[in-house]
């Protein structure tokens, strides 16, 4: 099925600003990006918390098709975006007739899964440096790693929300990456100048090390 078909069955255009749901919202549909940016938010101890913001291609609010639950964090968009709206059985009926689609969403999540448990070992440990690292390392690899660029005050600010660290220790980190030349910053743009490195420090692997 051509992209030009999805979006006339299920696409829908979001004006920027506009809520697409409410965390703890009851929720029947999944979306996937066409155009546009969503930012990812949740509550904690009354404050909101940007846990991400989605670009084209990625989705979103799939728990409440999978298994039915509420929604777990916020999503708003950031600029007029379109996107592909599916309910259970929509989405059903999609990747039955677009193989490529279904395979580029089991990717997603396999990556998903692989970011939370690296995550998540480095909670246990308590490594604040090997957590920012991590976070930097799949923020870069969303964006085609080192040929990609990315807005540095943007990436700290939005790190330092979702991982609850003060700000200036965000800071301070990006200037030790510069230091030793694993990234490179000049003006609005940050490019990734050592992968290994950077997944070194983060650990990004599945060995559970």
């Amino acid at each position: 099925m051509a992209e030009t078909s999805l979006f006339g069955k299920y696409g829908a255009v979001v004006d920027s600003g506009k809520v697409i749901f409410r965390e703890n919202e009851e929720g029947d549909q999944m979306y996937i990006i066409q155009e546009g940016n969503v930012r990812i938010s949740k509550l904690i101890e009354g404050k909101e918390h940007i846990l991400a913001v989605l670009g084209k291609g990625d989705f979103f609010g799939e728990m409440a098709i999978v298994n039915r639950v509420k929604r777990t964090a916020t999503a708003t968009a950031v600029g007029t975006v379109q996107v592909l709206a599916f309910n259970r059985e929509g989405f059903l009926g999609m990747i039955e007739k677009n193989a490529r689609i279904a395979l580029n969403i089991i990717d997603k999540l396999c990556r998903r899964l692989q970011q939370a448990d690296n995550q998540i070992q480095h909670l246990v440990k308590k490594s604040g440096k090997g957590l920012m690292a991590l976070n930097l390392y799949y923020t870069f690899a969303e964006n085609g790693f080192e040929k990609g660029s990315l807005d540095p005050v943007k990436v700290m600010r939005e790190m330092s929300l979702s991982l609850e660290t003060p700000y200036e220790t965000v800071s301070a980190f990006f200037e030790e990456l510069k230091k030793n030349s694993i990234i490179e910053v000049a003006g609005d743009r940050m490019v990734l100048k050592n992968r290994d490195w950077l997944a070194t420090l983060g650990e990004v692997s599945a060995s559970g090390t």
